[in-house]
């Protein structure tokens, strides 16, 4: 077994395991992938103010997101296909980060059903919601979320048009894959990762198959889901779903400070400050380039997370610092599962604790709590300079 030290270590590994197509879905953003990238060099531009002699014993990373205690603020966030990366992926994940003492969410396009997750753990998870036509579908989903005591629904803002994954597209991405030649080529060079996907406790989206009229495999699923995501999505709807749940509310997807005002109005108990990981929108500016602004706009109105880009402890300590409550990881947690399984979640999230740990002593600072932008060095202009 090699000696794991960063988050690129597991993804090397997760390239040499995971079929080409699901690596792709996961490495990939929409049309020219700029935004993609610049979620992640964005973080570059940022350096970090080391002090000396301060009593750095007695370091805690520990926090709270949305009130629930964590052992740092770093909440594995909603990825679809994620059973399709392992072999029960998301109930492996979901019990990595339970025992770690971080959230999991559950993403709608799931391979794991909601069920499936409630009964694999032992903690409450969250749930993130898309919102799609079929109103009825969308209100027994949230009553099955609630019935699984999931603590939290994260409403998904900003798909309601699918972004095009030029990768996706040519891969012909589909759960389980289609047996195409190219992907049985693939799928041949992958038997570890078949043979675990023979035992799988399911290899179809869990949370829709089953669940609406006329869908019962992947074929007719393609179809359903391509006409399902909601276009009319607005701030009414919004506030329709969130009194529906009746409980905590994050909304994902924000990247504009008006929108951010909207979304503290509405009353959620957080916003994710968030591009969809390069996948939606391209040429948007990167999530960490606009959390500045967006602090500035709302203040402490609204508690406020960061998703996209974080592939290390040292961004997750550098969003804090500029004033996020929580930080989401998607594609690094993924790295780690498709690797190693339940195994390579854990190190995943071990190696970001140790970087933010180990960081945040260099810093000067004993409690992320303590985090801000005296411990940061960033460039004037890093909002950028628009006319």
């Amino acid at each position: 077994m090699p000696v794991i030290t960063n988050i690129a270590d597991l993804k090397r590994i997760y390239e040499r395991r995971v079929p080409r197509m699901f690596y792709d879905y996961a490495e990939s953003g929409s049309w020219t992938e700029q935004t993609f990238r610049e979620n992640t060099s964005d973080f570059d531009q940022i350096r970090l103010r080391q002090r000396v002699a301060v009593d750095m014993t007695g370091r805690n990373t520990a926090s709270q997101m949305i009130g629930q205690d964590v052992a740092m603020p770093v909440a594995l966030a909603p990825v679809g296909l994620t059973g399709m990366q392992h072999a029960d992926g998301e109930m492996k994940a979901a019990r990595a980060a339970e025992e770690f003492g971080v959230p999991f969410t559950l993403s709608t396009m799931s391979i794991n059903s909601i069920e499936d997750v409630a009964d694999y753990t032992n903690k409450p998870f969250w749930f993130q919601l898309y919102t799609m036509k079929d109103t009825d579908y969308v209100s027994r989903l949230i009553q099955r979320a609630k019935d699984a005591k999931c603590s939290a629904l994260v409403i998904t803002l900003d798909l309601q048009i699918l972004g095009q994954r030029h990768k996706d597209l040519k891969n012909g991405l589909s759960a389980p894959p289609k047996l195409t030649p190219s992907t049985v080529a693939n799928l041949m060079t992958k038997w570890t990762w078949g043979l675990q996907m023979l035992r799988a406790h399911r290899r179809e989206f869990g949370n829709i198959v089953g669940h609406v009229d006329g869908i019962s495999d992947a074929s007719s699923l393609g179809a359903w889901t391509a006409e399902q995501f909601d276009p009319s999505l607005d701030w009414g709807k919004v506030e329709k779903l969130m009194n529906e749940w009746g409980g905590k509310v994050i909304l994902k997807g924000i990247l504009d400070a008006e929108d951010a005002k909207m979304a503290a109005k509405l009353g959620a108990d957080a916003i994710i400050v968030s591009n969809h990981g390069g996948r939606q929108l391209d040429g948007a500016l990167s999530s960490i380039r606009v959390l500045p602004e967006i602090m500035d706009a709302v203040g402490d109105s609204v508690e406020v997370h960061l998703d996209s880009g974080i592939r290390s402890g040292q961004d997750v300590l550098k969003a804090l610092a500029l004033g996020a409550k929580g930080t989401y990881v998607g594609r690094a947690f993924v790295y780690g599962l498709g690797a190693m399984g339940q195994a390579g979640v854990t190190k995943a999230l071990e190696v970001i604790h140790k970087e933010l740990d180990t960081t945040m002593a260099l810093c000067g600072e004993k409690n992320v709590a303590g985090l801000s932008r005296d411990n940061l060095l960033v460039p004037a202009d890093f909002g950028g300079r628009w006319a």
